[in-house]
């Protein structure tokens, strides 16, 4: 089944424990969380502070994605805050088995991330070690971006790579992720979407989350 994860980057974060209850009364299945440092992007967003208080709104499993210079030095932070899930950009981690290994030590699930332009052959080698495989759709750093039309292509790459190497990881998608580009990605093989403004900035938070929910059924 799909998984439908809003991501609170593009919510109202003065009435987060409202705004991620309207998305779980519309079918979410985690809470996805964008963590940017205005170095590794050129934006800044939250910390473990947020985080923690997520984790306070919601049973739901928490996402963390670090877009995050060093990301090692707060894997423990983010666990701490009530992480489900820590990923972490191949292109910025240098010891990348060793951080996998770290995640999994602290008792989250484990992902990796690639750029728009970074090949897919960069996860080969830690493919069977990871549980999470999320493919940029947008360049990071900013909400509310067009998806990229050959994430596409990327996404059945990855498809045909977990099955060549025997690999369990999931295929998540970040980026403009909506009713227009959700039901293409779910037929190339993506098994959770985030999605942010198409849900946040919609009338109705919980129809969005639904009619989303809805199209990848």
């Amino acid at each position: 089944m799909a998984i439908i994860a809003p991501s609170i980057l593009s919510a109202d974060f003065s009435n987060l424990s409202q705004q991620i209850r309207l998305t779980e009364m519309g079918g979410a299945d985690w809470i996805h969380c964008d963590v940017m440092d205005g170095h590794f992007v050129p934006n800044i967003t939250i910390g473990p502070i947020i985080v923690k208080a997520a984790r306070k709104c919601t049973k739901l499993p928490v996402d963390v994605h670090l877009m995050i210079e060093k990301p090692d030095n707060f894997l423990e932070a983010f666990a701490e805050a009530g992480a489900n899930y820590i990923t972490v950009h191949v292109e910025e981690v240098v010891h990348l088995n060793r951080t996998i290994s770290r995640i999994k030590e602290l008792g989250c699930k484990a992902g990796v991330v690639v750029n728009p332009a970074t090949p897919l052959d960069r996860i080969v080698d830690i493919a069977e070690y990871i549980d999470l495989l999320l493919i940029m759709t947008v360049n990071p750093g900013f909400g509310g971006q067009k998806f990229i039309p050959n994430s596409i292509r990327r996404i059945e790459e990855a498809v045909k790579l977990r099955t060549k190497l025997k690999a369990n990881y999931l295929i998540e998608i970040d980026g403009g992720v909506n009713k227009e580009t959700i039901v293409a990605s779910k037929k190339a093989g993506v098994d959770v979407f985030v999605a942010g403004s198409a849900i946040f900035d919609a009338d109705n938070i919980t129809a969005a989350t639904a009619e989303l929910k809805n199209l990848v059924k």
